[in-house]
């Protein structure tokens, strides 16, 4: 069963408020927070289906609260809400591990379909912005659930991809501005998910599912 369970995230506390005024009707929301740190903590204790988190916030803003959170939680999933529609910050919450981005000015009808979207593992994004998040990623973030792929968190679809392109683990860890053992590390736990032996194996894989 899909859980909808709802946290909030955002230092305006005045949109907050009027955020979990719009969907306290159709989501149970577990907590909100106004902070990084808190939220950080309270998410991890409560453990929600979708994190509703804005992108801008003392301390770190969007992209520590989920990076935190999925270095122990790698299965929350997080939607990104802001005022800000550039493609840098939306393309660093991607990155950072959110399943999708919609800004402030989403109808509340539409926000609640997202949340739910996100829930049921989609990816979602503002119309104007899932143009510039394809070109980014090459189409690593699909639209269509895939249990398999879904099972993987979004740096280890990164790794796949890269790898499963042909790219030495150096290229990778150069791409992705981190080390080749934490490539290494990756490339590990993605073949052991999908269970599979080897990196001919892998892209074979990513290949039948056309998400090379």
């Amino acid at each position: 069963m899909t859980d909808t369970t709802l946290f909030l995230v955002d230092d305006h506390k005045l949109f907050l408020s009027g955020v979990q005024t719009e969907l306290s009707e159709e989501f149970p929301i577990v907590g909100t927070a106004s902070d990084v740190d808190d939220a950080i903590t309270k998410i991890r204790e409560l453990t929600p289906g979708v994190i509703l988190v804005d992108v801008h916030m003392p301390g770190g803003g969007g992209v520590t609260v989920i990076t935190n959170v999925l270095q122990t939680h790698p299965e929350t999933r997080f939607l990104a809400l802001s005022v800000s529609d550039s493609p840098e910050d939306v393309i660093a919450m991607i990155r950072a591990g959110a399943r999708g981005y919609v800004t402030k000015s989403i109808s509340p009808t539409d926000l609640a379909n997202a949340v739910r979207r996100v829930a049921d593992g989609d990816a979602v994004f503002s119309p104007r912005l899932a143009g510039f998040v394809l070109d980014a990623f090459g189409g690593a973030i699909s639209p269509a659930a895939d249990p398999e792929l879904d099972q993987l968190t979004p740096r280890e679809q990164e790794v796949l991809r890269l790898i499963a392109r042909g790219l030495a683990y150096k290229q990778v860890a150069r791409k992705l501005s981190i080390s080749i053992k934490t490539v290494e590390t990756h490339v590990s736990s993605v073949l052991r998910k999908l269970q599979l032996s080897s990196r001919h194996e892998l892209a074979r894989w990513a290949s039948d599912r056309r998400i090379v």
